[in-house]
């Protein structure tokens, strides 16, 4: 694979890069990463983002929002990505507003219900096809239009559900559901026919022979749905002029702006060359699943890797030439920061920030 052309910028999204600074001892005990700290320690803060306890929406999804322009710059709590999500997974979104619903399992802890990571039903296509046929007819009997273009994301949209604001299932998990559910975005009241509809899609799976096969498997099983991002499409434009990601909601985006979206590739030497002096964005998710479940071995794991795979060989190509900046946008549980290093940087060997200044 050619190398990446001189003078061109390199965006890395990183979701879930930032943990809190209880948990960073953990996360961070005895990690080398001496490309990525020299790349923090010279680098130029180009944004911080702080943001709240109880947000909705995860900053790395209010960012991608921002910069495509789904939303106002000033929009606090909203990412409203169903819409590209189902551009992206095969459907054609137009103007109606649509929610993304998933299958999750919702577990009983002493007194209240968790959301578990949906990354940990492992739920296989013919599973979900089944589930999915004895849901749909209760959707539909609210009037509401149901999509299921891929396994484990669902489509829907209708006036019955109005404007509901909900949370995103990676925010939630792990945390007691009840101030996550949806609610409606101008009283702030619970949503009757999405608790009615809710309700009845669980009454409907509980003791389904699909879960049954499940748990006797040892698996959880699949005992509610999670409805979030709901929004309708806008007309939006790409500040980047490629994009790496696989990432529904960002390649959405991508294509709604006209620029066709690769996966990301597993490291920096396996870019393909650009062309011009445009900025290419590159999302690289491995800190997601070990963030959400709290294994900070994993996560730091993860952080190995792509100091092995993307911070070393990036910087090297800055310090080359290769690449005119490096600028990397690390997202954790509210907060966001934006990171810009240019070959020039690299020589303020005064500037002494580190990883952890940043932890929320």
């Amino acid at each position: 694979m050619r190398s990446i052309m001189h003078a061109h910028r390199l965006h890395l999204l990183l979701p879930f890069a930032l943990p809190t600074a209880a948990d960073a001892s953990t996360a961070l005990h005895s990690l080398q990463s001496p490309a990525l700290d020299k790349l923090f320690a010279r680098a130029t803060l180009v944004e911080r983002v702080a943001g709240e306890d109880f947000q909705r929406t995860l900053p790395h999804e209010r960012w991608i929002a921002r910069q495509f322009g789904a939303v106002a710059s000033n929009a606090a709590d909203e990412a409203p990505l169903a819409p590209y999500m189902l551009l992206a997974d095969g459907g054609t979104p137009g103007n109606t507003v649509w929610a993304c619903v998933e299958p999750v399992h919702v577990r009983i802890a002493h007194d209240h219900l968790v959301l578990v990571d949906p990354a940990m039903l492992a739920l296989a296509a013919d599973e979900a096809a089944t589930l999915l046929a004895v849901a749909k007819p209760l959707v539909e009997e609210l009037g509401v239009r149901i999509e299921a273009p891929t396994a484990t994301r669902w489509y829907l949209s209708g006036d019955a559900l109005g404007m509901l604001a909900s949370a995103s299932p990676l925010r939630a998990s792990g945390r007691s559901v009840e101030i996550w559910l949806p609610h409606d975005a101008h009283t702030g009241q619970r949503s009757r026919a999405w608790m009615k509809l809710q309700n009845e899609v669980q009454m409907a799976w509980f003791e389904h022979p699909v879960n049954e096969a499940r748990e006797a498997r040892g698996l959880p099983a699949v005992n509610s749905v999670w409805l979030h991002a709901q929004g309708a499409a806008q007309p939006v434009k790409s500040p980047f002029a490629r994009v790496f990601s696989n990432a529904a909601a960002t390649r959405g985006l991508a294509l709604a702006a006209g620029i066709g979206p690769s996966a990301a590739p597993p490291a920096f030497d396996a870019l393909p060359a650009a062309e011009g002096n445009g900025t290419t964005l590159v999302e690289l998710e491995p800190f997601s699943t070990p963030f959400v479940q709290q294994d900070w071995p994993a996560w730091s794991g993860a952080l190995a890797a792509l100091e092995r795979d993307w911070f070393s060989p990036a910087l090297a190509a800055l310090e080359a030439g290769r690449l005119s900046a490096l600028t990397m946008t690390l997202c954790g549980d509210t907060s966001s920061a934006t990171l810009t290093a240019t070959r020039g940087d690299l020589r303020r060997f005064w500037r002494r920030r580190v990883l952890a200044s940043l932890f929320e």
